[in-house]
């Protein structure tokens, strides 16, 4: 039945690899079940109502991007859509979480309508092969980064932004050791080697007394539902407060976000051709969109593909069923949910690192040679690591891409969906000026 339903073979992969995939990719995402209530919380919002409806949103979501599109990739609330969310909608902006899910709302419907009018494809279509690779590689800078700040290798400074952490802490320490552990072992070509580096860092934690264990049960008999929060979204007074703004926002956001995190973890995961075509790239659109909408509905944010996933894809995810292992997981964590707490991020962020320096592997197809493409190129890999935000490093290089061709005069080499993507993105960075 697996085998009809994702084809495995002619993936090249197997169950056994799949299920590790899963795995591996779970507990690199299993964070957010932690940080995005937390964030909702500083919204207003119950925290309680607030972890249930993320849990459901992140199982339904990936189950639908499993058994739809077949992608191996975890959806979830994003986490700098939550941010934005909490730290802006919810508090400078004035408006309330209700309102505000509203917004998150009417912009999964935006998404869908760009989906099922095939405007989302048109526009991935638009965007050149080079910097659909520079999507790659700075993903990779940017989920390395991830790690490094994760497991205290590298600190906020406040006089040049970030610096080296203290590498004597306990945990960094172990995170170390745990990025030698997993190299190795990937080296090797041990299958599970993420997997097996994330327990081992983990239990060594726990047995030298760095990591403690969670207070209160780890079980719980009854599933847990988000009833403080399920239907109370807003849209009128989104609409009639004049949310325009923050819909754009919203919108812009996590459109290239989650066409960047797709793009470059599908090339990754050998789903493009030759021309960096993504076969069921549509339906995995439309499963982001409808987790989107389902986000708003329960009581959560922009629902997103996880960059994460890239942990699962380098341990071998190919198809459709590492995500079904993911979103049962994550329904699973509905009953255990301190359970999760048991795996600290010093342990996941080794794999993180390394995940960076796999997705590096496709820095020399860039045409560096022509500078026209090596500037934008260069400015949206650096743009999603410097930034924090992989959007805007697509905004960079989309922008940046024009403007080399027309003061070059190769406006020809320029499509007008391109330089439509410009203009929506230069639209996007001056509203944040306001």
């Amino acid at each position: 039945m697996l085998e009809r339903l994702f084809h495995l073979k002619a993936m090249g992969t197997t169950v056994r690899t799949e299920v590790l995939a899963g795995l591996t990719t779970f507990f690199a995402m299993s964070y957010l079940i932690v940080v995005v209530p937390g964030m909702l919380a500083d919204a207003g919002m119950p925290r309680v109502s607030a972890t249930a409806a993320t849990i459901w949103v992140s199982a339904v979501s990936t189950l639908i991007m499993g058994l739809f599109a077949r992608f191996p990739v975890g959806v979830a609330p994003g986490l700098g859509i939550t941010a934005f969310f909490a730290y802006y909608v919810c508090g400078p902006a004035g408006f309330s979480w209700q309102t505000g899910l509203g917004a998150v709302f009417i912009s999964g419907v935006v998404f869908l309508l760009l989906t099922v009018t095939h405007l989302r494809q048109m526009i991935i279509d638009a965007v050149p092969q080079d910097l659909k690779i520079a999507i790659v590689v700075g993903i990779g800078i940017f989920i390395a980064f991830i790690g490094l700040r994760t497991c205290g290798i590298v600190v906020e400074s406040p006089s040049t932004l970030v610096t080296l952490g203290r590498l004597s802490a306990p945990q960094t320490l172990l995170a170390i050791a745990g990025l030698f552990l997993c190299g190795g072992l990937q080296a090797l070509r041990v299958p599970g080697a993420y997997l097996l580096g994330i327990a081992a860092v983990t239990v060594l934690g726990y047995l030298l007394g760095v990591s403690t264990m969670p207070e209160g049960r780890l079980f719980t008999a009854s599933l847990p539902l988000p009833m403080e929060t399920f239907g109370q979204m807003d849209v009128r007074g989104a609409l009639d407060r004049g949310l325009v703004t923050i819909i754009f926002t919203l919108t812009m956001v996590d459109l290239f976000d989650s066409m960047g995190v797709l793009i470059g973890l599908s090339l990754k995961a050998g789903l493009a051709d030759e021309n960096c075509r993504i076969a069921n790239l549509e339906k995995a659109l439309l499963a982001d969109s409808i987790g989107t909408m389902c986000s708003g509905l329960v009581g959560a944010t922009t629902a997103t593909s996880y960059l994460e996933s890239a942990a699962g894809i380098a341990q071998g995810g190919r198809t459709g069923l590492t995500a079904v292992l993911i979103a049962l997981l994550f329904f699973l964590t509905l009953f255990c949910t301190p359970l999760i707490a048991l795996v600290p991020s010093y342990a996941t962020a080794p794999v993180l690192i390394i995940v960076g320096a796999v997705m590096m592997q496709d820095v020399g197809r860039i045409r560096f040679d022509d500078f026209t493409v090596a500037l934008p190129a260069f400015l949206t890999i650096i743009g999603m690591a410097f930034t924090y935000n992989i959007a805007t490093g697509f905004g960079f290089g989309f922008i940046s891409w024009v403007m080399m061709k027309i003061l070059f005069g190769r406006m020809r080499e320029l499509s007008p969906m391109t330089v439509a993507i410009a203009v929506c993105f230069g639209i996007n960075f001056c509203l944040r000026l306001s």
